[in-house]
């Protein structure tokens, strides 16, 4: 299946999603209740062994459209978004990002979500939502409990963007792969996932999540009211998101 703002593949039991709203993939709403409606389908087939995200174009994902952040777009927008990552949080099966590109933003969120992370040594991470006035609000699940609590406030209070090999020291990134070969060693690490059990790769990855033993759900829905329902009625918020789409510096108020 193809269509505009994404690619969907299955070959030898691994079902791929490929963003293709190029150059930056920014992700919509449509281009999310397409995703959605994948791995809604993902969900449901037992033969699948793995599911990766990958994309064409200049960037992985450059984040979410910001225009759709604001006014009476924001609470589907956020319940579109952070439906990709409920279903990805029950999904049976290793999740896996190959990010050739930036993932900023959204698009960071959606590879650091992932189980796996295979980066290319041109790939970059950052969340540099708190310049534009908001945060990121998945990371801020996520980051205390894969980097740590100080790189995490640090990554998500600065906003800074990071290079691969730097995502790689902190752990947010489990393979650097050279430009020239980084086709090449993708499908040889996603081969791996070919030759094994779909059912014991299932009973494996939740023994897993069990050892983790996180509510994600509970605790993403605690943090969507914190940014839906106080982050949303400051002024600095919404003139932060403004002043990105109208191109010029945000004049903050600190209220």
């Amino acid at each position: 299946m193809s269509d505009e703002l994404i690619l969907v593949e299955k070959q030898e039991n691994i079902g791929n999603i490929i963003f293709n709203n190029g150059p930056l993939n920014i992700l919509n709403i449509t281009m999310m209740e397409q995703i959605n409606d994948v791995l809604d389908r993902f969900l449901e087939d037992k033969s699948l062994k793995a599911v990766v995200f990958s994309h064409l174009g200049k960037s992985f994902s450059a984040g979410v459209d910001v225009g759709e952040h604001m006014g009476d777009t924001a609470q589907k927008m956020l319940d579109i978004f952070h439906g990709m990552f409920k279903r990805l949080n029950r999904m049976k099966v290793p999740t896996v990002a190959c990010v050739k590109g930036a993932a900023l933003g959204g698009g960071c969120e959606v590879a650091a979500f992932c189980d796996i992370v295979l980066a290319s040594e041109k790939a970059k991470f950052g969340n540099p939502e708190i310049k534009v006035g908001v945060f990121p609000p998945v990371s801020a699940v996520i980051f205390p409990f894969l980097l740590g609590e100080k790189k995490a406030f640090e990554l998500i209070l600065q906003g800074e963007i990071i290079d691969a090999n730097e995502a790689h020291r902190i752990g947010l990134v489990n393979h650097v792969f050279p430009l020239e070969s980084y086709e090449k060693d993708i499908t040889s690490f996603l081969e791996r996932f070919t030759k094994l059990s779909s059912v014991v790769l299932q009973y494996t990855k939740k023994a897993v999540k069990l050892g983790i033993d996180s509510d994600f759900d509970k605790r993403l829905s605690e943090v969507e009211d914190l940014y839906l329902n106080e982050l949303m009625t400051t002024h600095d918020a919404n003139e932060g998101l403004q002043a990105f789409i109208d191109k010029r510096p945000p004049e903050w108020r600190n209220r």
